[in-house]
């Protein structure tokens, strides 16, 4: 009844495509599988890639969550828990899962607002609306989110990112630090004599290190071996009282050496209607995110990615993680890409990701107590600087019109500014007017009597007589044509053409090949249109209509109350059509 809507048959796991297919195997015959066999070998290639991605999202997954106000544990348990839900359910083979930094502000300000408790809720519905959207279809629309607002939010977001890292990069003593951009700021400033050497020394350390390896050794996980390193320097020195940083122990008591036990969050009315905003931002943000991660997988591999599954699976995380304690997850770009680099074949691949995070807890969890907080700011500062992109932002704004480039700014400031969930509303809001406007100037309704003319004296138009070309000249044969879409937005030239006409004409030809669609404000403007030749007395025909507007006028009833025979395919069969209303009557020639 609903073509594309909860159409299950095309939510296929690309999982199953390493299975056996049924039936396949059997006596005297070896098993088949789906587009590649898969095999010891793949299956080594997957380990080896997971574990390497595992090492990658450690710090990453840790850093995220402070940030966002978390714990370290929760990134943990989200990147486990999201990313194997992801692996295992979702539309691309190499789409590595967990927090990303498109999501600590928002997160960070539902739970300065709701409490953890309310961010559990808000990341359970935005589950649920992920998963609703994938179910219906909806995940081919969301490639439609204009550029400039995607680049101006995630720009925005870099911005913010860095501005929550200053604090323990600086090792400021600041008890209570507003979340505001500009108090937060203000905050830096006023503390900006409590900093610690030692925690600047191991930020500035961790950065460069960071930076080094990425440029000489780029195959190495540079995020996960810089926080090493500062975590063995800052542990082997035994550094003095006085001289301390801050790490994960002393501020969070350390990571937890076993999972969660599952618990929903405690779900009430007032609690699903005060973060129900916020969950719609969460999800759609979630969607953008993990779509653009997946195209960027299908750039680099030749793949191609189900979009409604991925945001299907994708919900699905979503809800682990936060019935196990975690925060929102998405589809993170750079994990991914390293996904692939690293030589993954499968889905595999990911599910082992999630694993070695699981064995790290298990085991390893005591180690990363001693982790300095000013090190795994020092990442996020390298993320913020990767996400903001000055270098595309400000060839967007060089290269782009005015009307982009003031979405761009718009977006990026409200972002910074305010809030981004008023600043992704402002910027699509932007977009779809100028879009609209955009429309109207490429739509117009012209007359064509000069051009149809040239037409019948060069023999282009077949039909016409010297009486209907005499009509055509001196105007009381008018043609027009429409050209564009015929919406909302250009409805209202069509009710002044006769206005602007001194003698109104005794035929009327509309050609309407060149509109494209038709909305219900164009074909009110229509019937407005016919009821004023009528009153008129003017012969309306219309010609060379296309399928959709024809059916839409033909459901409307326009087509049965014009009458069937003044709708013609071209415009020789209308011309031809007005032979018997010109003939004998030459008034106005010379």
């Amino acid at each position: 009844m609903f073509p594309g809507f909860f159409d299950l048959g095309s939510l296929r796991p690309r999982l199953l495509e390493i299975l056996p297919r049924k039936g396949a195997a059997g006596p005297g015959k070896s098993a088949a599988y789906g587009p590649a066999a898969y095999g010891p070998a793949d299956f080594g290639k997957d380990l080896m890639a997971g574990v390497i991605v595992g090492i990658v999202a450690l710090p990453l997954s840790m850093a995220f969550s402070i940030s966002a106000g978390g714990t370290p544990a929760q990134g943990l348990y989200t990147a486990i828990g999201a990313g194997f839900i992801v692996s295992l359910l979702g539309g691309s083979k190499y789409q590595i899962a967990g927090p990303t930094g498109a999501f600590v502000v928002i997160i960070f300000g539902v739970a300065a607002e709701h409490g953890m408790g309310g961010l559990a809720t808000a990341g359970l519905l935005a589950g649920l609306i992920l998963l609703l959207m994938g179910l219906s279809g909806l995940g081919k629309f969301i490639k439609y989110i204009p550029y400039p607002v995607t680049t101006g939010f995630t720009t925005g977001i870099g911005v913010l990112i860095f501005s929550q890292q200053v604090k323990d990069f600086l090792g400021l003593r600041i008890d209570s630090i507003r979340p505001a951009f500009v108090e937060k700021w203000a905050d830096h400033f006023r503390y900006l004599t409590t900093f610690n050497v030692t925690a600047l020394v191991l930020g500035a350390g961790t950065l460069i290190l960071i930076l080094i390896l990425r440029r000489l050794a780029p195959r190495i996980p540079a995020a996960a071996v810089a926080v090493t390193v500062a975590t063995l320097v800052s542990f082997l020195l035994k550094l003095p009282e006085g001289a301390a940083v801050e790490t994960i122990g002393t501020r969070f008591g350390g990571i937890p050496s076993s999972l969660p036990a599952p618990s929903l969050p405690q779900i009430s009315w007032s609690v699903i209607r005060a973060v129900l905003p916020d969950a719609f931002t969460i999800a759609i943000l979630a969607a953008i995110e993990s779509l653009l991660s997946a195209v960027v997988a299908d750039g680099m591999t030749g793949d191609r990615h189900n979009a409604n599954m991925e945001l299907a699976a994708q919900g699905l995380g979503n809800v682990v993680s936060a019935v196990f304690g975690g925060i929102p997850a998405t589809g993170a770009i750079a994990r991914t890409a390293t996904n692939i680099k690293s030589g993954a074949v499968s889905p595999v691949a990911g599910m082992v990701h999630a694993l070695t995070l699981v064995v790290f807890i298990l085991f390893l969890a005591p180690a990363a107590s001693a982790i300095p907080l000013a090190s795994l700011a020092a990442v996020l500062i390298v993320v913020s600087w990767d996400m903001s992109n000055v270098g595309r932002f400000i060839r967007l704004i060089k290269t782009s019109s005015k009307s982009d480039s003031a979405v761009l700014l718009t977006t990026f400031v409200l972002t910074v500014a305010f809030d981004l969930t008023f600043a992704v509303e402002a910027g699509v809001i932007m977009a779809v007017f100028l879009f609209i406007r955009r429309m109207v100037e490429v739509s117009a309704i012209k007359m064509e009597n000069s051009e149809v003319i040239m037409q019948l004296a060069c023999g282009e138009i077949g039909a016409g007589t010297k009486n209907q070309i005499e009509a055509l000249s001196h105007r009381r044969l008018e043609i027009y044509e429409i050209t564009g879409p015929f919406f909302f937005g250009v409805a209202d030239m069509l009710q002044h053409t006769l206005r602007n006409v001194s003698k109104p004409p005794r035929v009327l030809i509309l050609r309407m090949g060149a509109a494209s669609v038709i909305d219900s404000t164009g074909i009110a403007a229509l019937e407005s249109f016919v009821s004023q030749c009528r009153s008129h007395k003017i012969k309306l025909f219309i010609t060379e209509i296309r399928e959709q507007p024809y059916k839409a006028l033909q459901k409307a009833g326009l087509v049965n109350d014009l009458g069937p025979d003044h709708f013609f395919g071209t415009i020789d069969q209308a011309i031809e059509s007005t032979s018997g209303d010109f003939e004998d009557k030459a008034e106005g020639a010379s």
